[in-house]
């Protein structure tokens, strides 16, 4: 931005502001004060409907109820079940499906009796319409193809010049040596040192290898017991009966078939009944069986059976009775002091940006002065920006 133009925005943002935004007073907001407190006289009454219907019930805890010891013997099971001793297998054989053979044989003889339709209808001749479909041959022209175009007639061939093609250039590799020397490499200085020593603790276990020894509740109720194998049931083989088989049944000894002709349907003559009278929808059902009222039955609540227990609850469990606390051991921390680390070799401050930064002096706005050097004022207009003119040196002739 020119130093005529910067002057001129400085000096018409000023005047834009001062003459659109005035000072308000500022008045501050009324503050809302809270009303104090007072509470209510008189007791609050905490009964409900469940503490007047629903009363407490002295209840004494179940006592358990464990089931007699079951000893298995050994042996084999000798007995015949009901369902073997009443439902035997016997022989059955599958029976033949006997079908009645078909009797009726359609007529050979064609039916003789003309229909109303033959006697009605009388044949006529058929003649065809003529067809005006124009025909699908094309019809080829004898005048020779005119194949002038407007392209044809305006075009005009040029002759084209040469392309110009680039010599290839032949890759040449350089004789100097390649400068892989990095800043990296320049400011590093490789120090011995000594390895990090492992910081991480000894692992130390507090609780004890050994078995727990003592007895459970579970160890006295669950004791091992011997199961025997489960025994595999023989599937007797299959021997098949020996003679032929009588697949004879009642219905096929007792049945005598006869020579029946299919029934030609006779279709009733319809006889419709004109009444006047209206239809009376009574019936010994309606009559027999009124509809009654039924009202909804009410809900069956169930009593409660297992009173609710009154004692305090002994909540000592096997853990807790055999569990023994043993006096922790604090590990030593190994953490390294936090202390810097010094070193007497001097900090190599050298960077490339302070190397390679060429210091260059600040210039200063001319639209900072009031009367900027090396411009003259020109005018003012009419919103009341200034406009300066640089001021040229004159060159002497020779």
């Amino acid at each position: 931005m020119g130093a005529k133009s910067m002057r001129s925005w400085c000096l018409c943002q000023i005047c834009s502001c001062g003459s659109d935004y005035c000072p308000y007073e500022i008045v501050k907001q009324p503050r809302h004060v809270p009303e104090e407190y007072k509470p209510k006289q008189g007791k609050i009454d905490l009964g409900t409907t469940y503490k007047r219907d629903f009363n407490s019930y002295k209840v004494q805890p179940v006592a358990i109820v464990r089931p007699l010891e079951r000893q298995v013997k050994k042996g084999k099971l000798d007995t015949v079940p009901t369902y073997k001793d009443d439902y035997r297998a016997w022989d059955l054989h599958k029976s033949e499906l006997y079908k009645p053979e078909r009797t009726y044989h359609p007529h050979t003889v064609k039916f003789g009796n003309s229909s109303t339709f033959q006697d009605d209808f009388v044949p006529q001749e058929i003649k065809p319409r003529q067809s005006f479909k124009p025909s699908s041959v094309v019809k080829r022209s004898t005048a020779p193809f005119n194949g002038i175009t407007s392209h044809r007639l305006d075009y005009i061939p040029h002759q084209l010049e040469l392309k110009f093609e680039r010599p290839k250039e032949v890759y040449k590799p350089t004789d100097q040596c390649f400068e892989d020397l990095t800043t990296h490499r320049c400011d590093f200085q490789g120090l011995i040192g000594e390895t990090a020593k492992l910081c991480r603790p000894v692992h130390t276990r507090v609780t004890q290898n050994a078995r727990f020894e003592g007895s459970t509740e579970f160890r006295e109720s669950f004791q091992p017991w011997e199961i025997p194998p489960p025994e595999v049931k023989k599937v007797p083989e299959y021997v098949p009966p020996t003679g032929s088989m009588l697949l004879n049944s009642t219905s096929h000894l007792d049945y005598v078939p006869y020579q029946a002709n299919h029934v030609v349907p006779i279709r009733p003559v319809s006889q419709k009944r004109s009444n006047s009278f209206p239809f009376q929808g009574k019936s010994t059902m309606k009559e027999d069986f009124p509809a009654w009222e039924s009202c909804r039955q009410g809900l069956i609540k169930k009593q409660q059976q297992i009173p609710n227990p009154s004692g305090k609850f002994d909540g000592l469990s096997t853990f807790r009775s055999h569990y023994v606390p043993h006096e922790l051991i604090p590990t030593e921390s190994c953490k390294p002091l936090n202390i810097a680390f010094k070193s007497s070799v001097p900090f190599d401050d050298v960077t490339t940006y302070s190397v390679e930064y060429t210091p260059k002096r600040q210039e200063i706005c001319p639209a900072s002065y009031p009367s900027p050097p090396g411009y003259i004022f020109d005018n003012t207009n009419s919103q009341g920006h200034k406009f300066f003119r640089k001021i040229i040196p004159a060159v002497k002739a020779f």
